[in-house]
This record gives C-alpha cells, sequence and structure tokens, in this order.
C-alpha cells in the first residue's frame, strides 16, 4: 500500500554519494526549519494551556515519526495553531494527561483513515470551509492572545475575550505590553530588511530581540517554565473515567482536523516543486503514527505544517532527511538550551500568536471564495468556529454549502424562451425531484393553448420529474413537441423502459454531427414532412440557437477576411465531412468539392475552376498546405472503371481527368492501406488517384514556386468510411497508414 518515491526526493536507502549530495542542501534547510519551529512550538503550547515542554515533545516526537514514516518527502511535522482553540478545549474540558489519550486515539483514527484510503476524501472539503475554519482559528487565537499581550489573561471563550477586549485595552499597561508590542513590530518590519538579513526567520529574531530586551533592562515578567529537560516530564496518557462521549468526539475532532491540515499541506508543497506526487494515504498514516507517539510520551497533537513545510522547500531541502535533522535540533535546545529558553517572556510569544493568527485570515483566499460565489460558506464557517467552536463551524460550512449546491441544481438550466406565438421550454442539467416545484412555475408561466416545444438536454431525469414532465404534457391544451437532445431519457420513460442511473445512458453523437436524417426519421412522425426543406431549416434553427453564440466571436473575427492554412481538396460524397474528419472550424480550410477529388492539369481550358481556386489558395491566401483527399466507395472511381451510369455526358466529359490515374494504376506498384490492398478495386484506385492528383499540383506553376522557396507541403489523405479511419500518405511505406501513427 505504501509508494516508495525514488528520484530526487528518494525514501529509500541512498547511496553514498546522493546521500553526501542531497545533505549539502537538506542540512541547512533543517536548521532554518527549527529556527523557525522552536518558539512556534512553545507558543501554540501556551495558547492551548499544555505545559510548554510538551510542544517541543511533539514538535521532536511526532515530527520525526512523521519524516519517516510519511508520504510527503518535504513535509514538515509538529505542533499547529489550527489545533490550537480545540486543545484548549479538550485539555480545560478533560485535563491534560487524558488529553494525551485523546491525541493517541485521534493518531489511531488517522491510521485507520489511511489504511482505508480515504485521504483524497478529505480533499472534497469545500475550499470555502478550509479557509473559513483556517480564519476562525485564526481570529479566535488573535482575541485570545490579545489579552497576553496587554498583560492580562485569556477569557474562556472568543465571545468573552470580545466583550473584555475594550477594557483590556484601556487598562494599565505594563512591561508585557512593551515586549508584545516589539515582537509585533520585528515581525511585520521584518519582510522589507535587507536580504542578508531576512536570511534569520523572522520569528526566531522576534522573540531573540524581544528578550534580549527584556533581559538587558531587567523587566519583571512571566516567562516560559520549562522543566529541568525532557527526563523530568513524566507524563502518562489516562483513559477518561467517565465521559466516553466527549472523549470520542474530541478524538474525531482532532484527527479530522489534523488530518485534513496534514493533507492540504502536503497537496500544496506538491504544487511547489512539482516531481512524484504525495501518497496521501500513506502521509495520514505517517501522521497518525505521529500522533500516536506523542501522546503517548506526553505531547500533544501534530500536523503538517504549511509554513514549515513551505520552509523547508523554500531552504533548498531535497529529502525528507531535512525534517528529520531538524527534530534532532529541537532535541538538543530542549537538552542544552534549557536556561536560554527559560528567558523567553510569554507576552513575546503570544505576540508571536497573534502575528501567526493574523496570517491564517488569508486575504488572497477570501478573494478567490468570493468569485466562486462561496462566501457565505465561508462566513457561516467563520462565525461558527468563532463563536461555538471548530466542529459546529465546519458542520455549519458543510451543510451551508449542500444547501447552496442544491439551490444551484434546482434554479438553474429551466427557463422560457418565446418566439412568436411558440413557446420554447429550455430544460438542462440534473432534472430531479427538487427541480420540481421550480419546473412546475416556469411551466405554469406558458400560456394554456401556445405552441410548445420542451427542449431537454439534461444529463439525468428522476421519476418524479418525468412524472411532472408527462402529466403537463397531457394537460396542456396546446400542441406539445419534445426535443430530446442526447440520451433519451423522456422517450425511455414514455416507452416503459427508463434509464434509471447515468452509468447506463448510451454516449450519442451530439445531433451537429451525426445525420439530421438519422434524427428525423426518428422523430419526425409523418414521411411527408421529412423533405430535405424541413431539414436544412430545422439544421439551420439549431445553428443558430445553439452553435451560433459559441461561435460568434470567431466569425466576428473573420468577417473582414480569411487566412485558412490548408487547401483542402475533396470529393463532392456527402459523406465526406471535411471540418468533422479534421478537426478544423471556421477559417481553417479553403475547400474544393468535385466528383472523384479530381485536379484537372494547369492548362486544363474551360475546367478552370479548380485551377482557379489552386491559384487563389496558394497565389493569394498563402496556405501552408494542399490536402487531397479521397475515400472509399468512391462513385468516381466506379466510373472509371466502367461501372457508370449511363446517360450522363457530363460527368464523363469530367471523368477524363481521372484517365492519367488509370494509366497509373497500370504502370505503378499496387499501394498499400494499412499494410494492405484494399479488397474492392475501386478503393485500390481511390488510392492511386490521390498520389496521381499530387502529380498533377506540382504542375501548377503557382505550387512549384511555393514548393521550391519551402512554404508549402503536399498530402495526401484518404477517408475508409466504413472503418471511420483517416489515413495518410507515406512514401516509406509504400501506401498509406493510419493517422496519428506519423510524427508531424
Amino acid at each position: 500500500m505504501i509508494e516508495i518515491v525514488r528520484g530526487e526526493h528518494d525514501t529509500g536507502p541512498p547511496s553514498r554519494t546522493p546521500f553526501l549530495e542531497n545533505l549539502k542542501h537538506d542540512l541547512p534547510a533543517s536548521i532554518v526549519v527549527f529556527l523557525v519551529a522552536v518558539p512556534l512550538s512553545l507558543g501554540i503550547a501556551l495558547a492551548a494551556g499544555a505545559p510548554v515542554l510538551a510542544g517541543l515533545v511533539s514538535a521532536v516526537v511526532g515530527g520525526l515519526v512523521a519524516s519517516v514514516f510519511g508520504g510527503s518527502p518535504l513535509q514538515v511535522s509538529g505542533p499547529s495553531a489550527a489545533l490550537t482553540v480545540v486543545l484548549a478545549d479538550t485539555i480545560a474540558t478533560h485535563g491534560w494527561p487524558v488529553t494525551c489519550a485523546i491525541t493517541v486515539a485521534a493518531g489511531l483514527l488517522q491510521i485507520l483513515f489511511g489504511l482505508t484510503r480515504t485521504a483524497r476524501a478529505a480533499l472534497a472539503v469545500s475550499p470555502a470551509i478550509v479557509h473559513g475554519l483556517l480564519a476562525g482559528i485564526g481570529v479566535t487565537i488573535v482575541l485570545g492572545q490579545l489579552h497576553v499581550v496587554l498583560g492580562g489573561t485569556a477569557q474562556g471563550s472568543a465571545l468573552a475575550n470580545v466583550v473584555a477586549l475594550p477594557a483590556r485595552i484601556a487598562a494599565h499597561h505594563d512591561q508585557a505590553v512593551l515586549i508584545g508590542v516589539v515582537t509585533l513590530a520585528v515581525l511585520v518590519a521584518w519582510p522589507r530588511l535587507p536580504r542578508p538579513v531576512r536570511r534569520l526567520p523572522a520569528p526566531l529574531a522576534a522573540i531573540a530581540l524581544a528578550t534580549g530586551l527584556s533581559v538587558a533592562t531587567g523587566m519583571v515578567l512571566p516567562r516560559v517554565d520549562l522543566p529541568a529537560g525532557l527526563p523530568s516530564l513524566h507524563v502518562v496518557p489516562r483513559l477518561p473515567d467517565g465521559g466516553w462521549g466527549g472523549f470520542a468526539l474530541a478524538a474525531v475532532t482532532i484527527a479530522l482536523i489534523a488530518g485534513l491540515e496534514s493533507l492540504l499541506s502536503a497537496v500544496s508543497v506538491d504544487k511547489r516543486r512539482g516531481g512524484p506526487r504525495t501518497d496521501l494515504d500513506r502521509e495520514l498514516v505517517g501522521q497518525g503514527m505521529a500522533n500516536v507517539a506523542a501522546g503517548a510520551l506526553g505531547g500533544f497533537p501534530v500536523t503538517g505544517v504549511v509554513v514549515r513545510s513551505m520552509t523547508n522547500y523554500e531552504a533548498g531541502a531535497r529529502t525528507r532527511m531535512s525534517a528529520m535533522l531538524h527534530c534532532l535540533w529541537i532535541l538538543a535546545a530542549c537538552l542544552l538550551l534549557t536556561g536560554t529558553l527559560r528567558l523567553i517572556p510569554l507576552a513575546a510569544l503570544a505576540a508571536l500568536l497573534v502575528y501567526v493568527g493574523t496570517k491564517l485570515v488569508n486575504p488572497a483566499a477570501l478573494k478567490d471564495v468570493y468569485r466562486h460565489g462561496d462566501l457565505p460558506v465561508y462566513v457561516v464557517t467563520l462565525a461558527g468556529a468563532v463563536a461555538v467552536n471548530l466542529l459546529t463551524g465546519v458542520a455549519a460550512g458543510i451543510l451551508l454549502a449542500l444547501a447552496l449546491m442544491l439551490r444551484r441544481m434546482i434554479f438553474s438550466g429551466i427557463h422560457v424562451e418565446r418566439q412568436g406565438d411558440r413557446h420554447r421550454v429550455v430544460i438542462e442539467g440534473a432534472l430531479t425531484f427538487l427541480s420540481v416545484p421550480r419546473l412546475t412555475r416556469v411551466l405554469a408561466e406558458v400560456p394554456a393553448h401556445a405552441e410548445v416545444t420542451l427542449e431537454l438536454l439534461v444529463d439525468y431525469l428522476d421519476h418524479a420529474a418525468f412524472d411532472c414532465l408527462r402529466g403537463w404534457q397531457q394537460a396542456h391544451a396546446g400542441p406539445v413537441t419534445v426535443d430530446e437532445i442526447g440520451h433519451p431519457w423522456f422517450e425511455r420513460g414514455r416507452a416503459g423502459t427508463p434509464t434509471v442511473r447515468r452509468g447506463l445512458a448510451a454516449r450519442v453523437v451530439p445531433r451537429w454531427l451525426a445525420p439530421w436524417s438519422e434524427w428525423q426519421a426518428e422523430h419526425v412522425a409523418l414521411p411527408a414532412q421529412r423533405t430535405a426543406s424541413s431539414l436544412l431549416c430545422r439544421g439551420a434553427s439549431e445553428f443558430q440557437r445553439r452553435t451560433a453564440p459559441l461561435l460568434r466571436d470567431t466569425w466576428t473575427g473573420l468577417a473582414d477576411g480569411q487566412e485558412p492554412h490548408t487547401l483542402f481538396i475533396t470529393c463532392g460524397d456527402a459523406r465526406i465531412v471535411p471540418n468533422l474528419i479534421t478537426t478544423s472550424g471556421p477559417g481553417d480550410l479553403f475547400t474544393v468539392r468535385n466528383i472523384g477529388n479530381l485536379v484537372p492539369p494547369a492548362d486544363g481550358g474551360a475546367d478552370s475552376s479548380v485551377g482557379a481556386a489552386i491559384e487563389y489558395a496558394v497565389g493569394v491566401l498563402g496556405v501552408a498546405e494542399i490536402v487531397v483527399c479521397g475515400h472509399s466507395g468512391c462513385g468516381a472511381m466506379k466510373a472509371l472503371l466502367g461501372q457508370a451510369p449511363p446517360g450522363l455526358d457530363r460527368l464523363g466529359a469530367w471523368l477524363r481527368h481521372g484517365e492519367p490515374t488509370l494509366r497509373r494504376r497500370v504502370r505503378e506498384a499496387p499501394l498499400l492501406l494499412g499494410g494492405r490492398r484494399p479488397a474492392a478495386e475501386a478503393d485500390q484506385l481511390a488510392l492511386q488517384n490521390v498520389v496521381q492528383q499530387l502529380e498533377t499540383l506540382r504542375g501548377y506553376p503557382v505550387v512549384a514556386a511555393a514548393l521550391d522557396r519551402g512554404g508549402l507541403r503536399l498530402t495526401g489523405m484518404y477517408f475508409d468510411v466504413g472503418a471511420a479511419q483517416v489515413s495518410l500518405l507515406d512514401d516509406a511505406a509504400r501506401g498509406f497508414v493510419p493517422a496519428g501513427s506519423l510524427t508531424p
């Protein structure tokens, strides 16, 4: 199940030379990440109400396990601000030892999610909910930590913090405020300093300067309270004596939020670094193992942190060794620099968290959410997370997102168009029972005796919607025509064989590609109405309604002139559709069609129409290519072989231009089609005819001149009607080969 990624970000045992080469990049990157992680880990532990050293335990143990077993080679895991709020509530409710047990349980859930390969399901959560959740966390952190920066203590909830904030701002401010302001000022100003200075991470610089100022001036204020070292931290996870529902809810909440943040962080790094994608299921398993280890040793939950992961990438890390080394540096700091860490003022860490919290409210993400019409989901998620709790915010966001999705399905794609005395009811998209109220209101707008066309372009039609349409059709006093485009959902239902699932719907050729005669044979009841005139009128109407609006800008650009790239000479046979078999559109092909795709010689005398087109296309329009396209079952080739219909004198006169093809057939070896000779003699002649017309083209002075200067290419093409196969002339293959097998 776990995929080992090889290459630039190798996870297996490297050989000595690549290992040393990568280590030159991973070692400095690990130091940069370490300098960022230490102050953030301490600050998050402080904000959550956990033992301060637990933040470092999580960074060391959880970060190391996740980096070894996770699926993202450049992901850096550790304590995350996104879990601060839920952790604070969990610790306040259950106590610290039980919280450690909840962390272990959350890790086990994450492992279960990864093993059942559900990681990608987390990516289905709307970005508006994710960004709203992060913004809610950020607002909650800022509201709480501002009190600490201002010399007070955070209240029990975000709303309580809001109520108490004015009084705290107006109160007497002591040394803690100065330290907090200095820390914030450094963090804000740091990105504007010269590049050499900015090599030192802003969080480390801010905490170091604030701590140095407090020590140099002899300030007396609350500071980090650390035990003597890791060995003195004796915390064993303890299961609760009761309240198992709350225990389970907390574990699920932490597992979901931590897992979602880890996966989104891994995806974000993937977008930046390129190369192999992260195995998201393995990443979730690795994060779960990290939380089990961290909780068992007295730490709190860890996640993949996007800030540290992106810092790791930007610092030049190449393999997961960077994340592993950064954990070792944090462990060394815990053992050797405990005295230094105890000097850090709590106000400085609180100011750092205020800064981090404001960064979680991402204006760019908010603009993107607004452009996609999901601002209400963002706002509801944020408000729920701040006013109640994170899980409530996510649940409210999901419910609103589902409601908006249903509303968009119900209110889109149903409208009435009036064309004189006629009415056309256009229905598009999925038509389900949810759409029936909207459908009945729209149908009620149609006058009782009006002539109506129901135009159905639906990709699903359920029983309730079908009954609504059929009942209205039967009750309407005027004539109702059902014009169904695509799979016949309504027609199948009326025939008593409804299609019940999308997967059972047949793939239907769009009407603008399939012959209208086939459609009319099925949908026009009276044979007398199946006339060429009615075909063209309906086809023109279909074009005007559906195709013209899509291509109007294209034709507007072509209004002042044409610049085709190809002169396409082919037979007048109705089965050959040049633009269809070449996937080309308006303005691409300058087309000449005649019986047998023949090219009269340059001195062809009275037969000057084809010659005029050749001279105009090459000499005036400057086409880069001339294609001569023959086809199977060609009537002109059969006529050349003596099967011409009697009494067609003009046809016989025209076919004299095919006599060189007959002579070529006698003197040249047979041509192959896909490595074989065609079975029909007329098809063999059609292949020779294409080659002969290319030779005739070379006799035109304008063509010869363009070929000499390298500005023109001649291409032979053959279309097998029965197989729907386009083949191209390939001299090396002594015939025609399927299109796509030749390198353009």
